[in-house]
């Protein structure tokens, strides 16, 4: 592992099915060899696979601020927040709807972030 891979739990668990991939909770998460901060989630039964970043790592600028119930579902302070990628010719990413992640538990929630400016398609800047 490269010092720029982040150590983050390969097997997750959502507490609330995310929306658009119900009834799924249980993925896998897989870094992207050669991408620091890109990863593969994939629904534990195959069926569904998003690409998502790691928003400390691409997106400096980026501070949503999540409900604090929502926090503690994932028992976690200081969760890790990633980001879903829609990737194309312009790739963006959805600000609007992070998932935080207890990194030690891989315990994670979708949030639909209420009444914020962050858009559900941001274009991503090439690194």
């Amino acid at each position: 592992m490269s010092a720029s891979t982040l150590a983050l739990p390969s097997a997750l668990h959502f507490t609330a099915p995310p929306p658009g991939l119900e009834p799924r909770v249980e993925f896998t998460l897989a870094a992207i060899e050669g991408a620091a901060g890109l990863f593969s989630l994939t629904a534990a039964d195959a069926t569904a696979r998003l690409f998502v970043l790691d928003a400390a790592t691409h997106l400096p600028d980026y501070t949503p601020r999540p409900a604090p119930s929502d926090v503690e579902r994932i028992g976690t302070d200081a969760p890790t927040v990633l980001v879903v990628v829609n990737p194309g010719t312009q790739s963006t990413v959805n600000l609007a709807a992070p998932i935080l992640l207890n990194a030690e538990s891989g315990a994670c929630v979708q949030v639909i972030l209420e009444g914020t400016a962050w858009p559900l398609r941001a274009p991503l800047a090439a690194a």
